[in-house]
């Protein structure tokens, strides 16, 4: 379980192709603390540490997470977002995230304003995930807030300290991102369709 408040960026070093499955070596400032077996967000997906060494992580994404996120996209020196799982004395201060994307966006316009950066992403609806107005959506393993919601894409604005310390500052028209949709909107559609 996450919050989706990025603890911090690493830095992808070596990518490692394992038949279906791709190894992912992160440097980061919490790789000594981290341990084999658990589990962390890298841009927004819940990975499983198998290796801690020299200020440095390894991660697995298999096929099936490969196809469902833009890890697969990842290149040896590009920034990605780190959360470790929240514990349960800690304040919430994002939402409830699981580290379970479920499905990709592109973005599709972005803004820079007055002090201020906004986002538009455009996501697939035949997989019934949708967003509301002033509802969570985590981008990138980013709890943010939707400013402005339609049937097939939705916006967020974002604050200078999100805007330096997540690979937000990376993302422009045409990226591709991780999205996990609320997990209290998917139920709630989930008991609509029934």
């Amino acid at each position: 379980m996450f919050t989706g408040i990025i603890e911090t960026l690493g830095k992808i070093t070596d990518l490692q192709q394992d038949q279906g499955n791709l190894h992912i070596t992160v440097q980061s400032a919490i790789s000594h603390e981290l341990k084999i077996d658990q589990s962390i967000a890298h841009n927004g997906v819940c990975l499983t540490v198998i290796a801690v060494a020299d200020g440095m992580h390894v991660v697995t994404a298999i096929e099936e997470t490969l196809n469902k996120t833009s890890l697969g996209h990842l290149q040896v020196g590009e920034p990605v977002n780190l959360e470790r799982c929240m514990q349960m004395n800690a304040r919430l201060d994002g939402h409830i995230v699981q580290g379970h994307v479920d499905q990709t966006a592109v973005c599709t316009a972005f803004k820079e304003h007055d002090g201020s950066w906004e986002y538009t992403f455009e996501y697939d609806t035949s997989t019934g995930n949708v967003t509301v107005e002033k509802g969570s959506i985590c981008v990138n393993g980013i709890s943010l807030t939707v400013v402005n919601s339609r049937t097939n894409s939705f916006s967020v604005a974002i604050i200078p300290y999100t805007f330096e310390h997540t690979n937000l500052h990376n993302v422009r028209e045409g990226s591709v991102v991780n999205l996990e949709f609320d997990i209290i909107g998917k139920y709630v559609a989930r008991l609509m369709q029934r």
